[in-house]
């Protein structure tokens, strides 16, 4: 009796959570899809036409360069934790408390770091750079703990058979650890870069709310899901707002779906 209770729990909370996401995406699809036209992708952003495109390539650069410089200081720190700093250490207790507060502080809490340091103390204004360096600090502390659990996963007797052949430290952790590890440090990087692509509130604050297309790292813009929170704060474009939100969904669906298969091209490897 007992166990078909906790079965139909746990059906029922399965059948929950699959019937939300497919109403949410549904929804957005239902609304979004029929008001998706030419128009919407245009390189220049005017009121008439309220371009996502600038939105487009804003939302990809940001994302790049975040990552690009997230990923090896994330990575890195993990490789430290787990291979070379002392078991017990109290540096390794403080970087994993700052690393499990950073990553429950709110995105507009990092916005606002943001603004007062990047923005007006270091003078960038609302720029690339700005929205790109606060990214990066708000994206840390995930990849951080999803490299550091790879790396705990990892068994020690592929780490112990490397070191009984002669290969040093280096060598094992670059030719034995980090290709077993692979796949789970890249779901601490494909989270992520999703929280980046879903920002608004941190992104509001740095990176600026401009229209135009980004010219470079000191220049403002906006992403696909600030634009698509200012259109729909304006009530005049709800209906660019859900075109813009199927858009963003669509990359974010991508996204995982190249994630979750070259994860499963790197697992395959290393059987």
């Amino acid at each position: 009796m007992y166990s078909k209770i906790v079965k139909s729990m746990i059906w029922g909370s399965a059948a929950l959570t699959f019937g939300l996401l497919f109403f949410i995406i549904g929804f957005i699809f239902f609304n979004g899809i029929s008001s998706l036209s030419p128009s919407l992708f245009s390189w220049e952003y005017t009121s008439e036409n309220v371009s996502l495109m600038p939105s487009l390539i804003t939302t990809l650069l940001l994302v790049f360069v975040a990552i690009l410089i997230a990923t090896p200081i994330g990575v890195f720190t993990g490789f430290y934790l787990v291979e070379y700093a002392k078991k017990g250490s109290k540096i390794v207790n403080i970087i994993r408390v700052a690393a499990d507060t950073l990553s429950g502080i709110p995105s507009i809490v990092y916005g606002l770091f943001g603004m007062l340091f990047f923005v007006n103390f270091l003078g960038f204004q609302y720029s690339l750079i700005a929205g790109v360096l606060t990214s990066v600090i708000m994206v840390l502390p995930v990849i951080i703990r999803a490299t550091e659990e790879a790396l705990i996963a990892v068994n020690d007797s592929l780490r112990f058979a490397s070191y009984g052949l002669g290969a040093g430290k280096l060598r094992t952790i670059f030719k034995i650890v980090l290709p077993v590890a692979m796949p789970g440090i890249l779901s601490g990087v494909i989270l992520s870069t999703g929280r980046i692509v879903g920002e608004t509130a941190a992104l509001m604050y740095t990176l600026g709310t401009s229209t135009n297309m980004v010219t470079g790292l000191f220049s403002s813009g906006r992403t696909l899901a600030l634009h698509m929170y200012l259109l729909s704060t304006e009530s005049l474009h709800v209906k660019e707002a859900y075109a813009t939100g199927v858009v963003l969904m669509i990359i974010v669906l991508i996204i995982n779906t190249l994630s979750v298969k070259l994860s499963n091209v790197l697992t395959s490897k290393n059987r």
